[in-house]
């Protein structure tokens, strides 16, 4: 598991035969401070559409970092997948 400026690196994931990494991203909300509000954003290592980088909307919102971590370690690639999906322009499926 590695982290950039942007955020933490916990899954990788393939779809349509390109594979994605997943990163939680903290959003740090001044209206918000004692919840840790985080979205998922998908890189595609090899680039392609756009610049490869594609985010959801802030969908974990928990009381700490290590519970935000852990909601997202916890979902599995099928769950993943639906989510990249869902960010992913031109997904008809």
């Amino acid at each position: 598991m590695t982290s950039d400026a942007r955020g933490l690196h916990f899954a990788t994931v393939a779809h349509r035969g390109r594979i994605w990494d997943a990163y939680l991203e903290m959003d740090d909300d001044p209206r918000h401070p004692h919840s840790c509000r985080a979205r998922l954003r998908f890189d595609s290592p090899d680039g392609g559409e756009a610049d490869g980088t594609y985010r959801t909307a802030v969908i974990i919102i928990e009381p700490s970092y290590e519970e935000a971590l852990a909601k997202a370690r916890a979902f599995d690639e099928r769950q993943l997948q639906a989510l990249l999906r869902s960010v992913l322009p031109g997904e008809d499926e």
